[in-house]
């Protein structure tokens, strides 16, 4: 018998173990912005036989060992520090290098390639709106989460519920994973042509990692720290 549940959804097969991502991206189904949809309609709406995906879903987990901290049992302070230290940081360092990659292949290619120079304006549009996302995180929707959690009683603050601030991560999200997309259309899947100098490659393989992280970055909070938190919210408010 299964232990896979179709009627679990993409987003809470992953957050119970990680590596499942794998063959989501595999499939093409979306584990993080779309995470929400439960695994059967996940996979009729991209016409994929749902038991051959389950199968290869149990056939990872057999050989595949908890490759993180249990992100579903540990502390929503924790969680937070985490996206923090490992997500953003990383962002920190990834979008400033990828703006001057962005650009540079745009003023040496563009005129042949008219994309790369549409690249470059979704990518400076894709940073800006991120690093506002990632201080509205980090000086609002954190530590309201930390201090909610540390005093078991509904933090107080001009955002009202935690829903609110959620609501807007959330919908900026959807708005990276639109750009992301974009951006991987118009670079065939950050597949180099057979003339692309080093410059524009190593632009493919930061986009490409880009993509990979922020997949990961934004499950952890669409599918566990925001309705973990909304959760906590509710349970305090008694």
């Amino acid at each position: 018998m299964s232990t896979i549940a179709i009627e679990k959804t993409v987003g809470q097969l992953v957050a119970e173990q990680p590596a499942r991502s794998r063959v989501f991206e595999k499939a093409g189904i979306d584990y993080c912005c779309g995470g929400k949809k439960p695994l059967g309609q996940a996979c009729a709406e991209k016409g994929i036989e749902v038991d051959s995906l389950v199968r290869e879903i149990e056939a990872l987990d057999a050989v595949t060992p908890a490759a993180e901290a249990d992100w579903t049992t540990e502390s929503l302070t924790a969680l937070c520090d985490h996206v923090q230290h490992t997500h953003h940081d990383y962002l920190r360092e990834a979008l400033p290098r990828l703006s001057f990659l962005t650009e540079k292949v745009s003023n040496a290619h563009g005129d042949r390639d008219f994309r790369l120079a549409e690249v470059a304006v979704v990518f400076a549009a894709f940073r800006e709106e991120l690093e506002s996302h990632m201080m509205k995180e980090e000086m609002i929707l954190f530590p309201l989460i930390r201090r909610m959690e540390s005093e078991g009683t509904t933090a107080h603050s001009h955002c009202g519920s935690v829903r609110n601030p959620i609501r807007v991560m959330v919908s900026e999200h959807d708005d990276a994973g639109e750009a992301l997309a974009k951006m991987r259309a118009l670079t065939d899947d950050y597949t180099p042509p057979a003339t692309a100098c080093n410059t524009y490659r190593a632009m493919l393989d930061a986009l490409a990692t880009l993509e990979a992280d922020m997949h990961v970055h934004v499950h952890k909070e669409n599918s566990i720290l925001f309705p973990r938190a909304e959760e906590l919210e509710r349970t305090v408010q008694g």
